[in-house]
């Protein structure tokens, strides 16, 4: 027997998120915990942590991943899942 469980839109989500380059700068460390309430997607997330950490860089300009494989913005995210906000890379 299966029992479904439906999730409520109240539910708290812990997060990993890993930054680098100027994102890692402007939020003072590499890797965070975070605890947010239920999200809708990607994007959502990143505009919660760029308000916390007042990134100077635009959604627009960067690529996310989830769980090591990269992601669309609108992808929705789970509890334990872990996020990265990858920023350009000049080559040289």
């Amino acid at each position: 027997m299966s029992i479904l469980v439906e999730k409520s839109t109240d539910t708290v989500m812990n997060i990993t998120v890993l930054y680098f380059a100027s994102l890692a700068d402007e939020a003072n460390c590499y890797e965070e915990n975070v605890a947010v309430q239920q999200l809708t997607s990607l994007t959502e997330l990143y505009e919660q942590l760029r308000q916390k950490h007042r990134f100077s860089r635009p959604q627009s300009e960067l690529r996310v991943a989830v769980n090591d494989y990269f992601a669309k913005w609108t992808d929705q995210i789970y509890d334990g899942d872990s996020v990265v906000f990858i920023t350009p890379v000049a080559g040289g």
